[in-house]
């Protein structure tokens, strides 16, 4: 019985696509799956705060020196920290801003990506010296953007600076296996958008279904 992460992180409460795309996910895995527990936090409506000097100050800081503001500046990254521990998948969903993540996203990266929690430092590895501390995790990265073609191979592939980016990070979360799930052409409103938004909905019990397996399910 896995425990489930799920982070939505668009600006948006209300019209929002990813937010619908990701209940609609949700929904989904637990009337397929209705004890598996479920962790929500929703940082597009309560946006982590920004690390600061004092922040970094604090995190390098050993834990037997630290003092009462230093532990009161990490206590949001430590709880963030744990819910990531304790879930074997994490389901994230945001939309595209100017071509890469929302800032909220950023702060909660910022927030969770930190040196002897979930990642460690050794000069030792040369020129590799980080190694995540946790493995095994499966991240869904369910996405809306106002355009299209951020696919690799697509017209605007090097445009993409979001799902790439999250790849890259979210491997100090623990994840080796990734899914994700495109809406494309808000912005043109056309036929193209409604066919996407009917493939992602389509996708999203192939996707259960995999990470089901993974995690010996029954399914």
């Amino acid at each position: 019985m896995p425990t489930i992460l799920h982070i939505d992180s668009s600006a948006r409460r209300k019209r929002s696509i990813s937010r619908a795309l990701a209940r609609q996910f949700t929904e989904q895995w637990y009337i397929k799956y209705p004890t598996d527990k479920f962790i929500y936090r929703d940082i597009g409506s309560t946006t982590p705060d920004f690390i600061s000097e004092k922040w970094i100050t604090a995190v390098f800081e050993p834990e037997e020196t630290r003092t009462e503001e230093q532990n009161a500046l990490l206590a949001l990254s430590d709880i963030l920290i744990q819910e990531i521990t304790e879930a074997e998948i994490i389901i994230i969903s945001t939309p595209m801003y100017n071509y890469g993540m929302p800032a909220s996203l950023k702060a909660w990266f910022d927030q969770v990506i930190r040196v002897n929690k979930t990642f460690t430092f050794d000069l030792s590895r040369g020129d590799f010296p980080l190694e995540p501390t946790m493995s095994g995790k499966t991240l869904v990265l369910l996405t809306s953007c106002g355009e299209f073609g951020f696919e690799v191979g697509g017209v605007r592939e090097e445009m993409n600076h979001l799902s790439p980016h999250i790849r890259s990070a979210s491997k100090y979360l623990g994840v080796d296996e990734q899914h994700e799930i495109w809406i494309e052409y808000q912005e043109f409103g056309d036929q193209r958008h409604t066919l996407s938004i009917e493939n992602a909905y389509l996708a999203i019990p192939k996707v259960i279904k995999q990470i089901a397996g993974k995690y010996c399910l029954g399914a």
